[in-house]
């Protein structure tokens, strides 16, 4: 008994250091997994504080702190829908339910500080009739903005605030961006927070898309949505090089079509509204038309350079220096002209009372006329 009893402790001594050492090293041996089993993952390597060739982050951190959400409010009065209502008499019976009410809206943008005096750049539909404008920093800091100016025909206008340390951005080199080249959109789109999307220039001196009188957008993909206008597009560096404006899109959401003014343009409007308040233009008093194939055909000519003059207003600058209906402008100051877009920004940079020389074909000959730059009306 004795010797049975010892044979069985020992041979069950030896399994379980069996089962020890299995069950240690090789775990997976068992028919069945231990309770609180270590899982084996792996783990990339820490990151070492080096610049990442896939991130812009760098450029994020820049941008970002000189990128405001701006909110406006605006009282819109509301008058009673039948002028019967606006009779003391019949308000006297009736209550006073029908008298005219003011309602206040508010809307978001976005913008950009340019300098540390508190001067900001944004949209002119942003703060458009607005009567309160307030400005949001990212660190938290809040003030009343107050609007210096804005350009109506560019959508562009500078408000200024009264906070030290301020974030002012660095201006980039938009006259060297190129189709493909990576941008970045900082904005508050839909009023969640500021957000930063990424995508690449799709093209370059983008008109005629009928949003401003005088266009010369920088088209991207980066999404941009509502509340992004008035926001920074910057290069991959985080210097400023437009401002986002617009979207192409049925349903208000972003499809890949956007608009930014590249800060070249927008920094001369903006240097003329903090000087003057507001943007003075050249101006020539003539309605342009496209040159269209028919067009060239019926007036002899082989290619569709140049903008054809349509109306000449009475006493204007044309009409004085002797342009007619019918011309065709193809140069301004030996400048070629290729359609009435570019004539219209090429003479509102002119500067009013110089004076310039137009070349026009007339009758199939060209003739070289000069005239005085007058001073473009205010548009509503």
């Amino acid at each position: 008994m004795y010797r049975l009893w010892l044979i069985f402790a020992q041979t069950a001594t030896v399994l379980l250091a069996i089962f020890f050492v299995v069950s240690t090293l090789r775990p997976e041996l068992l028919p069945w997994k231990p309770r609180g089993e270590i899982v084996t993952v792996k783990e990339a390597a820490p990151i070492v504080e080096t610049e990442r060739p896939d991130s812009y982050s760098k450029a994020a951190e820049i941008a970002m702190p000189s990128v405001v959400n701006i909110f406006t409010r605006k009282e819109i009065k509301e008058e009673p829908a039948h002028p019967l209502l606006n009779d003391p008499m019949f308000r006297r019976f009736f209550g006073e339910q029908f008298e005219s009410r003011t309602r206040r809206t508010s809307s978001l943008g976005s913008g950009v500080i340019v300098s540390p005096n508190g001067y900001i750049l944004t949209n002119h539909h942003v703060v458009e009739a607005a009567d309160e404008v307030e400005v949001a920093l990212i660190d938290g800091r809040k003030a009343k903005a107050s609007v210096i100016g804005s350009d109506p025909e560019t959508d562009l206008a500078v408000l200024k605030i009264k906070l030290k340390e301020l974030p002012a951005i660095t201006f980039g080199q938009s006259q060297q961006v190129k189709v493909g080249d990576v941008v970045l959109a900082v904005g508050n789109p839909f009023g969640v927070g500021q957000s930063v999307t990424m995508g690449i220039v799709s093209a370059m001196s983008r008109s005629r898309v009928g949003i401003n009188t005088f266009e010369d957008f920088i088209q991207i993909d980066a999404a941009i949505n509502p509340g992004n206008s008035g926001g920074a597009l910057t290069d991959t560096s985080g210097n400023l090089i437009g401002i986002n404006t617009a979207i192409y899109s049925s349903s208000g959401g972003s499809l890949g079509i956007g608009f930014a003014i590249p800060i070249h343009v927008a920094k001369q409007i903006m240097e003329q509204i903090i000087q003057s308040g507001s943007v003075i233009r050249g101006w020539l008093g003539v309605s342009m038309q496209d040159m269209t194939q028919d067009l060239a055909e019926s007036f002899g000519l082989d290619n569709l350079m140049g903008s054809l003059v349509a109306s000449v207003l009475n006493d204007g600058p044309a009409d004085k220096a002797g342009i007619k209906p019918g011309d065709i402008i193809i140069a301004v100051e030996g400048k070629p002209v290729k359609n009435s877009s570019e004539m219209l920004n090429r003479v509102a940079a002119l500067s009013p009372n110089d004076t310039v020389t137009v070349t026009v074909i007339r009758n199939k000959q060209e003739k070289t006329i000069q005239v005085k730059v007058g001073v473009r009306p205010k548009q509503q």
